[in-house]
């Protein structure tokens, strides 16, 4: 069986279901046999390399600052409740994501890429890791135990650039507006954030229904470009 998510690193409800899947497949009978494959989604590529705060980011989308404590507050106080501590959603820095993912997808091709995922998450919530620039990505990628000198190649080249935006069009050509976004065996799709025991009954019925139909879903959110309870979604670059 296959789970594809969809996420970015700097979405948190992304970070929780990264640690709700963890926990999920423990509880799982056939764990075991769950290939879980992450994908990128990028939120918020035109952000400066500096990065910019939580709360700057609220501001600037014209989102009220009632978003603080109306749904990121209840994301960390989520996180801590399921084991999953420090998690900061609102005390860091948002920015570009880009070299993350290709370092990810380098991560992925050495046979290291779920873990790495799960690294970055914990650097980013749990430490406020500013992750934007090439240099910060190859600090982080040493420290995990990737090689630097090929993880730098990798990035100087871009050569993973190509990889990281097809991920994203087919998340949308199924319907992703913004992540988390899994997609259970090509069978169910999940749009946005759910509990661990909702997490294990699609995980279930996925294993069981092996002729289920793919149903994307529409992902609701307050604010564009914003965390809202169940999910993050990505800025209407129209505007």
């Amino acid at each position: 069986m296959k789970i594809e998510f969809w996420s970015d690193i700097v979405c948190p409800y992304c970070g929780l279901m990264d640690h709700r899947l963890h926990l999920a497949l423990d509880r799982f009978e056939h764990g075991d046999d769950v290939q879980v494959i992450h994908r990128s989604f990028q939120l918020h590529p035109d952000l400066p390399r500096a990065g910019v705060s939580q709360v700057k980011l609220i501001e600037m989308a014209g989102a009220p600052t009632t978003t603080v404590d109306r749904v990121l507050r209840p994301i960390e106080r989520a996180a801590e409740a399921e084991g999953l501590t420090p998690y900061r959603a609102v005390d860091r820095t948002l920015g570009p994501t880009d070299f993350a993912h290709e370092l990810l997808a380098y991560a992925a091709d050495q046979g290291r890429g779920n873990e790495t995922w799960t690294a970055m998450f914990r650097a980013h919530f749990g430490q406020a890791r500013k992750l934007w620039t090439a240099a910060e990505v190859l600090d982080f990628a040493g420290e995990v135990g990737l090689d630097r000198a090929g993880a730098a190649e990798a990035l100087r080249s871009r050569r993973y650039r190509t990889r990281v935006a097809a991920d994203q069009r087919e998340a949308e050509r199924l319907g992703a507006r913004g992540a988390p976004f899994l997609v259970f065996d090509g069978r169910f799709a999940v749009p946005g954030a759910i509990g661990t025991d909702d997490l294990l009954a699609v995980i279930s019925k996925a294993w069981a229904e092996g002729h289920a139909s793919l149903r994307p879903l529409p992902v609701v959110t307050d604010a564009e470009g914003l965390c809202a309870p169940d999910g993050c979604a990505v800025p209407d670059r129209t505007i």
